[in-house]
């Protein structure tokens, strides 16, 4: 099955149309003609089959026949990871991530942070087409990139907890994870957190976690980080 997204669907549509650009990609390039169903969400649960009434490449029209309502987990998972030296590699952690069941990501720049600019517009376009990949129906949130001070700052509900590379005595995360909880997971770039912002990731109240013997990469530790969490919650 293929999935298209389209967020502005919802229970009140009966008819719209596709934009010209998957309209092209609709007809042109997988043949489809009138009277073919589709598969659509719109980011937001829901879960949509329509029928093509006009197999235009310009402007292809379809009709809603069938809505179905997904119900997200009990959970809350927000990665709040610093973005990495090699753009590739923080597009990579994104599009796993969405995959594997994330629900919200901020980008965050750190004290040794090499990267300090990201293009939304494209991470965006990558969670959507992995979110379409995987047949997901919800569009994880992606908020603007900020400042690791200003993040610690907000107020995050639920288990907090901070992977950072030194010494400080931790627990595995898996031990620490409780299922049906929001949880907010800090993962620092590659030179690790400075000190003076795991000092204050305690203060704030969150508890540092370990994610095995192996010193992992940004990317791979936060990815590590969401399916451990997503494991917990599917068992």
């Amino acid at each position: 099955m293929q999935l298209f997204y389209n967020p502005k669907l919802d229970r009140s549509v009966n008819q719209f149309a596709f934009s010209a650009e998957e309209s092209k990609h609709i007809v042109k390039v997988l043949r489809k003609g009138e009277g073919d169903e589709l598969h659509i969400t719109n980011g937001k649960g829901y879960l949509f089959t329509a029928k093509i009434l006009t197999a235009d490449p310009k402007q292809c029209k379809a009709e809603i026949v069938l809505t179905k309502k997904k119900h997200q987990k009990m959970h809350w998972l927000h990665m709040a990871v610093a973005p990495t030296k090699m753009n590739d590699r923080f597009e990579w952690f994104l599009e796993k991530v969405t995959e594997i069941g994330v629900n919200e990501i901020t980008p965050i720049i750190c004290d040794h942070s090499e990267r300090k600019i990201v293009k939304r517009e494209r991470m965006e376009r990558i969670i959507q087409s992995a979110m379409k990949q995987s047949l997901r129906a919800f569009m994880p949130k992606l908020n603007p990139v900020i400042s690791y001070k200003e993040f610690i700052e907000k107020e995050h509900k639920g288990l907090k907890f901070i992977a950072h590379c030194q010494d400080d005595e931790k627990v595995e995360l898996k031990r620490r994870v409780a299922a049906d909880k929001d949880i907010t997971i800090l993962i620092g770039p590659e030179g690790d957190f400075s000190d003076d912002e795991i000092q204050k990731a305690y203060e704030k109240g969150f508890l540092p976690v370990s994610l095995g013997e192996a010193r992992l990469r940004t990317e791979t530790a936060a990815i590590v980080a969401c399916n451990t969490v997503n494991l917990i919650n599917t068992i």
